[in-house]
C-alpha cells in the first residue's frame, strides 16, 4: 500500500509505519528475552532431577523477571498510537488476555515460592504451578496471535463478534505451535548454559521439538493464506512474491545448521540461535503476510493510529526510554552470562 493509496502525506504516512515497527520489534524481543524462560518452565517437571531443576532455575533467576518489559512496552505503544485497534482487540481478546495475566501471576509466584517451601510436597506443588503457568500463559499468547491472523469481525471500526471467537482451530493450533516453539527456546537455551547430564537431556528434547517446530511451520504457513484473499495475494502476487520466497528458503538453511548443532558439530550456544532465527522468519513471514493491516483484513495502520501530534510525542519520549531498557537488559544478561550447575552461586 502506498501514499497514493492511503490518500496520506508526510508525518501522517510515515509515523504509522515507524511505530508498527518498533511494536513488532518490542514484540518480537520480548519472544526472544521471555519464550526461553517460559519454555523452561513446560519443560520444568520433564526433569525429575531436583537438583537439575534448581539448576534450570539458577539459569533465568537474575533475569527473568525483566523480560515482561517489552510486552508492556508493546501494550503501552498499542493503546498510545493504534487506539482503534486497541479498542478493536481488547473486547474480541478480554478472555485469552485475562487467562495469560493470571497465568504469569501463577508463574510468578511458584518460581518465588518454591525455593521457600520446607517439605517436598509444597515444593512439588509451586513446581506445578510454575509449569502450568508458564504452559497456559504461552498457550494464550500463540492463541492470540491465532486470533490477530485468522481475522477480528468488525463493523463501523467496531468489533462485532463474539468473546469465544478464540476458540477455533486455527488459534489453538498457532497456541500449540507457541507452546512448542518456546519449549524449544528453553531447551537450546539450557544446553547453552548449562552442562553434563542437563546438557545432554535437553539436546534429546531439543531435537524432538525441533521436529515438531518445523511440522508446526509448515503447518501455519500452508493454513494462512487460505484464511483470506489478502493473505493469498499476498503470498503470489508480483513483487510480494520476492519478499516471500526467501522464508522457506531461509527456514531450511536453519533447519541444517540446527541438527548439525545438536550432533555437537558447533558451538553450543548456536542451538538456541537457530530456534530464535526460526523465529525470526516465521515472524518475519508473518509481518510480510497481514501489512499493512494491524486487526486483519479490516484494519489498517493508518486507520488505527492517533493523530500524528500525539505519535509524535510519544516517539520523541520512546527515543529515550528503549536505549535505556536495551541497555539495562544487555547489561543483566552480561553480568549473568557462563554455564551454571549444581556449585553455581544461587541468585535466587
Amino acid at each position: 500500500m502506498d501514499l497514493a493509496t492511503t490518500g496520506l502525506t508526510g508525518a501522517a504516512y510515515w509515523l504509522p509505519i515507524v511505530w508498527a515497527v518498533l511494536v513488532a520489534t518490542a514484540i518480537f524481543i520480548y519472544v526472544v528475552l521471555d519464550g526461553f524462560d517460559l519454555g523452561l518452565g513446560i519443560l520444568f517437571l520433564a526433569e525429575r532431577d531436583k537438583r537439575h531443576r534448581n539448576i534450570m532455575i539458577q539459569t533465568i533467576a537474575p533475569v527473568w523477571d525483566g523480560n515482561e518489559t517489552w510486552m508492556i512496552f508493546g501494550g503501552a505503544a498499542l493503546y498510545g498510537v493504534f487506539p482503534n485497534a486497541y479498542a478493536t482487540i481488547l473486547p474480541a481478546l478480554y478472555l485469552p488476555v485475562l487467562i495469560m495475566l493470571f497465568a504469569l501471576i501463577l508463574r510468578g509466584v511458584g518460581f518465588e515460592f518454591r525455593s521457600r517451601m520446607h517439605t517436598e510436597k509444597a515444593q512439588n506443588l509451586w513446581d506445578i504451578g510454575f509449569c502450568g503457568g508458564s504452559f497456559v500463559a504461552t498457550l494464550m499468547q500463540g492463541i492470540i496471535l491465532g486470533t490477530l491472523v485468522s481475522g477480528i469481525h468488525v463493523e463501523d471500526n467496531k468489533f462485532a463478534g463474539s468473546s469465544l471467537d478464540w476458540l477455533a482451530p486455527f488459534p489453538i493450533f498457532c497456541g500449540l505451535a507457541v507452546v512448542c516453539g518456546y519449549s524449544l527456546l528453553g531447551a537450546t537455551w539450557l544446553i547453552w548454559r548449562t552442562e553434563s547430564d542437563l546438557q545432554s537431556t535437553m539436546r534429546k528434547w531439543a531435537g524432538i521439538l525441533s521436529v515438531a517446530m518445523l511440522v508446526m511451520i509448515a503447518g501455519v504457513s500452508v493454513w494462512t493464506p487460505a484464511l483470506h484473499t489478502t493473505y493469498m495475494q499476498n503470498w503470489t502476487a508480483w513483487p510480494q512474491i520476492l519478499l516471500v520466497a526467501p522464508v522457506p528458503l531461509a527456514v531450511i538453511a536453519i533447519t541444517g545448521v540446527m541438527f548439525l548443532a545438536l550432533r555437537g558439530k558447533t558451538s553450543r550456544r548456536v542451538p538456541f540461535f537457530c530456534a530464535l532465527a526460526w523465529f525470526f522468519v516465521s515472524f518475519t513471514g508473518l509481518g510480510i503476510n497481514i501489512w499493512p493491516y494491524i486487526v486483519p483484513p479490516a484494519m489498517t495502520i493508518w486507520q488505527a493510529s492517533s493523530p500524528p501530534a500525539s505519535q509524535a510525542f510519544l516517539l520523541a519520549g520512546s527515543m529515550f526510554l528503549l536505549p535505556l531498557i536495551l541497555a539495562y537488559t544487555a547489561y543483566a544478561y552480561h553480568v549473568f552470562r557462563g554455564t551454571v550447575n549444581e556449585h553455581s552461586e544461587s541468585y535466587h
